[in-house]
């Protein structure tokens, strides 16, 4: 492997659509921290390492209402927050410590964006192995995660690809952690709550170029989205549907399905044949600061809705894409959270297996009934999960929607689509997660009771605890 150290931009320039929290310093005044999701806001001291022994020295120095890690703040809910307590900043570790470009092995600090390994890693010829809808997510909060992309039926989440971790742990000690041991499995999905991932080593996937060979085709209802997914999913590296939640009758589920592969240098024009792993994001004006409630209405999203789903071609193949509009066209807005509004959004995920079907579509039509204006929505196949105890993927269906938190009945109603996804054995992320009942948790999550014993042997002090952790007792 290369000795080579890279370094990089700290992340919060080099993630411009989402910067880092404010640093804090010993006797600074708390500030409030929340989540992308905008919800339920805290405070808590923001302390920005930018070494391994600093952050060290800010664990075994955490007061009694103990530490998180906190990344590019791309969680959803109240993983990345600790009211009353601290918060630790890992974008300040920020270096790419060694790449073998001929194995397609990277070494890396925790605080590494995605975007980051992108530019460095694709004019090498090697991708990252598992993106979610963002860049903008640190190497920890992939593992703490167990992130999952368009790719899961094929690839798995990111843990399958990590070969080892550096883990700070309650003790103040550093630890080696490799795959096929009980502190790795407690790790991958664990939100954080077993230490902080100082650095991970990560396997990748090899590409010619920079751009997707991407087919697309409409499905005119649920049924007809879950046939073609069912029937095609092996032929494709990548496959996500978008999903229209708002239409009614024999319209309900009706999709967008979108699939891709990395495009080979033979399939390029000419032209961009002499750059051919070019990596150049486009950037769009950033969402105002100010965003009147109730613009994501029922209406308006109806009506953009339709216009989705018309623009959309009836079936296309082989269209070159780049990757950022393929995996994540929404970061080219800066800031689009603003949308919702001052109230903010709720991201509702949750799977369910294999022969759960109907359990699919009955939430597919109580969410179209109950009127929820969610233009986000889409729903992917997940493939065999991983062995983190808390890692969301299983094999099944997995359906994200985004709403806006000011919908009225918004908090009973989600209440009762968990207890369907209880019901018949699923779960939902709790990286998006900001209000599951705690009584859930341990239906939805089989390795519960083995990651809290590991949690009370390694952590006996509560060192590391999130508004998360406490709200479901983690």
């Amino acid at each position: 492997m290369s000795a080579e150290c890279v370094p990089v931009v700290p992340a919060e320039h080099a993630a411009p659509t989402s910067p880092a929290p404010p640093s804090g310093r010993d006797g600074d005044l708390p500030v409030p921290v929340t989540g992308w999701g905008r919800t339920a806001p805290s405070a808590a001291l923001l302390v920005r390492p930018r070494t391994h022994e600093e952050a060290v020295a800010a664990v075994r120095r955490c007061g009694n209402r103990g530490t998180i890690a906190r990344g590019l703040g791309r969680a959803y809910g109240d993983a990345a927050q600790n009211a009353g307590g601290a918060v630790l900043d890992t974008t300040g570790l920020d270096r790419i410590r060694t790449i073998d470009a001929d194995g397609g092995v990277v070494v890396c600090d925790a605080g590494v964006s995605l975007h980051r390994l992108m530019e460095v890693l694709l004019p090498l010829g090697w991708f990252v192995p598992v993106t979610p809808g963002t860049r903008y997510v640190t190497v920890g909060g992939a593992v703490g995660a167990d992130i999952h992309g368009k790719n899961h039926h094929v690839s798995g989440s990111f843990s399958r690809h990590v070969l080892s971790l550096e883990l700070l742990t309650a003790d103040g000690e550093v630890r080696t952690v490799v795959p096929g041991t009980e502190l790795f499995d407690a790790t991958a999905g664990g939100m954080g709550l077993t230490g902080v991932v100082l650095s991970a080593t990560i396997r990748l996937h090899p590409v010619e170029t920079s751009l997707m060979s991407v087919d697309t085709e409409r499905a005119g209802d649920l049924d007809d989205l879950m046939a073609r997914l069912t029937a095609h999913d092996d032929r494709h590296r990548y496959s996500v549907a978008w999903i229209d939640l708002v239409a009614r009758g024999a319209s309900t589920g009706r999709a967008v399905l979108t699939r891709g592969e990395h495009a080979p240098l033979d399939a390029l024009p000419a032209r961009a044949r002499r750059r051919p792993l070019e990596f150049r994001p486009r950037q769009f004006p950033s969402a105002p600061a100010f965003v009147p409630e109730g613009l994501l209405g029922r209406p308006s999203v109806s009506l953009f809705n339709e216009l989705w789903y018309r623009r959309a071609p009836r079936a296309r193949r082989g269209q070159l894409q780049s990757i950022p509009a393929f995996f994540h066209p929404l970061d080219g807005v800066p800031h689009w959270n603003r949308v919702y509004g001052r109230s903010g959004f709720v991201q509702y995920q949750f799977v369910v297996g294999h022969g759960q079907e109907e359990a699919l579509r009955a939430i597919v039509r109580r969410v179209a009934r109950h009127g929820c204006p969610s233009f986000l929505a889409v729903l992917k196949r997940f493939g065999e999960g991983d062995p983190g105890w808390l890692s969301f993927p299983m094999p099944g269906w997995t359906l994200a929607l985004d709403v806006p938190a000011g919908l009225p009945g918004l908090g009973p109603f989600l209440d009762g689509l968990d207890q369907v996804v209880a019901d018949c054995g699923g779960r939902v992320y709790l990286a998006k997660d900001s209000r599951l009942r705690p009584e859930l948790l341990s239906v939805m999550y089989p390795g519960l009771d083995r990651f809290r014993a590991l949690r009370a042997r390694l952590d006996p002090r509560g060192v590391f605890v999130s508004d998360l952790s406490r709200r479901l007792s983690l």
